[in-house]
């Protein structure tokens, strides 16, 4: 019975007509892709178990990394998607990888905690006990005062601090009232006088010289101590999650010395930071074991199915394939790489003719900065920092990516770009019955389209259910296959395959923004970044 419903719901899709702005729409085709991609025959969990079951966490040039674009490069192939390579670039630095981790509580009672060691951070070179010591190392006075006390200890740099009750739900999807809200243009007045930005002059006669991080390192691994321990931030710390990122010495080869650095679960930080203040000792045991690899150069997941009388003109879809490393990367971003293989393989396994090439960019090295996927678009499209292109530029028809998490797509920020918005409103009409309903012509930032946007080229991210992505699983090791909606993912490939389709038949290509003008000298240009 319900094949019947589907199959008439479908049916009566390509009766049903369309028009906004006279955009043609294809509905026969989405049929097709409907059927492809709402049914039993989506791949996209699949796809999602193997990059975050099997290969695990995929931080940028680590083995897991590695091992999951071999794995995607052969389940691409398979799929019969043409012109698939791991397109090179750098310099990145060195890989890095957690093999082991041990953290015991052994004194004044026993228990086992829970810990991650910061990325690229090094181990303990085997088991140590240490006792633990709280110490304040913010200025050279405090440096000077701690001297010859930390030899051999764990250190402490922060107090307990207080962790909030959960009185919002964790995980929300968008209401009809927010979708509206977001609809609308932002204005930002200036500041008040004319002024940009603020704070005044810090420090003063008499200031105590503040130590950078760095200074405090190199300090710690003079005086010889074992590790630290870091209570994991408040931003999701206090729902039970620990937020991960890259620690000293760093990815790049010849960096200064360090020593391990463990971010701990607020609870049991704050426990052994509450039984120092009464004074009763606290020692653990510790066994951190992490390996570098000198390999400093990464790569790029790339793959394409071939166009026909337009097949020199591109449109892209994409999405980062590297993580953190405390969970397996599911919605961030195993799911968006999940969802962009799914997509090419419903455009192939339809049979749809698509006019230009459809290319696919599984990114890495996103969350240092948006790194793989700005050298991919240097060498492709164009420079930012002077803004001369090459003639591909003037070929790219768009770029779509998924990059907020698991949730369900409600509708596109445009960017900007208020000539399109006419052309999205016609896609979206088949999909209101999966709740895409929403254009707004904000900008969103911190992923792959901004590489795109910087050098003029039209790239969109879609507005995504947050679920609990902010709350909860964003880079933390909550960020698990668990976290993510099968319904969610299945529905937002078929909307991007057929987003991607639409752009490859149309006949022209998709209208663009003004060129932006080069940063002035010594700039940066638009900046990257990780949400």
């Amino acid at each position: 019975m319900r094949k019947t419903v589907l199959g008439l719901a479908l049916a009566a899709l390509v009766a049903a007509p369309i028009a906004a702005q006279n955009e043609r729409v294809d509905l026969n085709a989405i049929y097709k892709i409907k059927a492809e991609g709402l049914g039993n025959r989506s791949q996209v969990m699949d796809t999602l178990s193997w990059l975050t079951d099997v290969h695990g966490p995929r931080l940028t040039n680590s083995p897991g990394m590695k091992a999951a674009a071999e794995w995607a490069k052969t389940r691409l192939q398979q799929w019969g998607i043409a012109n698939v390579q791991l397109a090179p670039w750098g310099p990145f630095g060195r890989g890095w990888e957690n093999e082991r981790l041990q953290i015991n509580m052994i004194a004044p009672r026993p228990f086992e905690m829970l810990g991650y060691p910061k990325a690229w951070s090094p181990g303990t070179n085997g088991p140590v006990t240490a006792d633990i010591v709280m110490a304040t190392l913010n200025t050279k006075d405090d440096l000077q005062k701690a001297t010859g006390t930390l030899k051999g200890k764990a250190v402490m740099m922060a107090p307990a601090r207080d962790v909030e009750l959960l009185w919002e739900p964790v995980a929300r999807r968008f209401t009809d009232q927010e979708l509206k809200e977001r609809q609308a243009a932002p204005v930002t007045p200036p500041a008040a006088g004319g002024r940009q930005g603020g704070g005044g002059r810090q420090g003063g006669p008499g200031a105590t010289a503040t130590v950078s991080a760095a200074e405090r390192m190199a300090f710690l691994v003079t005086e010889g101590a074992v590790a630290i321990f870091e209570p994991a931030a408040a931003s999701r710390g206090d729902n039970g999650a620990i937020p991960m990122g890259g620690g000293l010495p760093g990815r790049n080869a010849g960096a200064p010395p360090a020593i391990p650095q463990i971010v701990l679960a607020v609870e049991h930080y704050n426990r052994m930071a509450r039984i120092l203040e009464r004074n009763v000792p606290v020692q653990v045991a510790l066994n951190v074991q992490n390996r570098f690899y000198d390999d400093v150069n990464s790569y790029n997941i790339i793959a394409e199915l071939p166009g026909s009388d337009k097949k020199d003109e591109v449109v892209m879809l994409g999405a980062h394939f590297d993580s953190w490393h405390a969970g397996t990367g599911a919605v961030d971003n195993a799911s968006g790489s999940a969802v962009m293989m799914e997509a090419m393989r419903i455009l192939k396994a339809t049979g749809l003719p698509l006019r230009r090439t459809v290319r696919l960019g599984l990114w890495t090295g996103e969350e240092q900065g948006l790194i793989g996927s700005r050298m991919y678009v240097t060498e492709m499209f164009g420079d930012r920092a002077t803004m001369k292109t090459t003639p591909s530029h003037g070929k790219f028809a768009g770029y779509f990516n998924m990059d907020n998490g698991s949730g369900a797509i409600r509708g596109v920020y445009l960017q900007g770009n208020e000539a399109v918005a006419p052309i999205f409103e016609a896609w979206m009409k088949p999909f209101e019955n999966l709740g895409m309903t929403t254009l707004t012509i904000r900008n969103t930032g911190g992923t792959d389209h901004g590489s795109f946007d910087a050098i003029g080229l039209p790239g969109w991210q879609f507005i995504q259910d947050p679920l609990d992505y902010s709350t909860r699983s964003h880079h933390t090791n909550w960020d698990v296959y668990e976290r993510a909606v099968p319904a969610d993912l299945m529905k937002n490939a078929t909307i991007i395959a057929s987003f991607v389709y639409h752009t490859a038949n149309r006949d022209q290509l998709l209208p663009r923004k003004p060129m932006p003008s080069a940063p002035p000298a010594g700039g940066r240009g638009a900046r990257g970044g990780t949400r």
